[in-house]
């Protein structure tokens, strides 16, 4: 079974798909040890850990989609994955598809942003048309042909013009035959209950840990009517946190020891990135 064969089966059960976002495998497979049934590629995430800065398109389409690759290839569970606006003109978004549908990824998102682009939740987001948009959604459809990948239509609208924009864009990204909209760069609550009230059909929502609306659950999200939930960016803050926490105690300390109840053990981590596969595979096929 495809990776988006088996995104369209999670959606088909009408229960809300749960993707934390995963910045590196390594944190992918960690979303799969927790039980989630998917995981989200996020460009902000991918930005931060391979290039050490903020998520202002600095990534490029192959960064983009070799890091999706090696993150599909370290997990069971589908990858939804980022894909910024396709990269340049028709012919970049058809390469884009067709790469990501190579990587093995289930579904991939389009923004309405105009180059440069940055991360959604940022000030300053500018917009193409919604009608030019429409045009590069329909581009991604035809490049995927026949595979089963799912195209995510996505509008940076809420923060840019504000709510009514959003909606109607949502809507006409659905009309060019979308599997799913996705409304960013909401920060209340009130602008997530708006886009449930005016948006039918599947639809993600992002919940983004700093605002009011971490305090709705997944059932609450799930009763609002959306089919997918990224949490785009809770791995990478508390992973980032940890760090930072232990190794200012062992520059303070001189030793990383007050730290180890906090730290995964080395078997611990040794399962995580399946040693004992690779260990297997040196006593059947090894050699001295």
């Amino acid at each position: 079974m495809t990776s988006g064969t088996a995104l369209k089966q999670l959606l088909g059960r009408g229960e809300i798909v749960m993707a934390p976002g995963a910045q590196d495998a390594l944190t992918a497979r960690l979303v799969q040890a927790a039980g989630f049934p998917a995981l989200y590629m996020t460009g902000f995430g991918a930005t931060a850990v391979r290039l050490g800065t903020p998520d202002l398109g600095l990534m490029t389409q192959t960064e983009m989609t070799t890091h999706a690759r090696d993150m599909a290839r370290a997990v069971t569970i589908p990858v939804i994955a980022d894909a910024d606006t396709g990269y340049g003109g028709p012919a970049n978004i058809e390469r884009t598809v067709r790469e990501y549908i190579q990587a093995g990824v289930a579904a991939i998102h389009f923004e309405d942003q105009r180059a440069p682009k940055r991360c959604g939740q940022l000030a300053g987001v500018k917009l193409i048309s919604a009608e030019e948009n429409v045009r590069r959604l329909k581009c991604a459809l035809a490049a995927r042909g026949g595979d089963d990948l799912l195209i995510i239509g996505r509008t940076d609208a809420m923060a840019a013009v504000g709510p009514e924009e959003a909606v109607r864009r949502a809507r006409l990204y659905q009309d060019a035959g979308v599997d799913l909209v996705f409304v960013d760069g909401i920060k209340t609550i009130a602008e997530v209950e708006a886009v449930a009230r005016s948006v039918e059909g599947p639809k993600v929502v992002s919940i983004v840990d700093g605002n009011e609306t971490t305090a709705l659950t997944a059932s609450d999200l799930q009763e609002m009517g959306f089919s997918v939930v990224f949490y785009a960016v809770s791995a990478l803050f508390s992973a980032t946190r940890a760090i930072a926490a232990t190794l200012a105690a062992l520059r303070a300390e001189g030793t990383p020891k007050s730290r180890e109840s906090a730290m995964m053990t080395y078997a611990d981590f040794s399962v995580l990135v399946d040693l004992g596969r690779f260990k297997t595979l040196d006593d059947d096929f090894g050699w001295s």
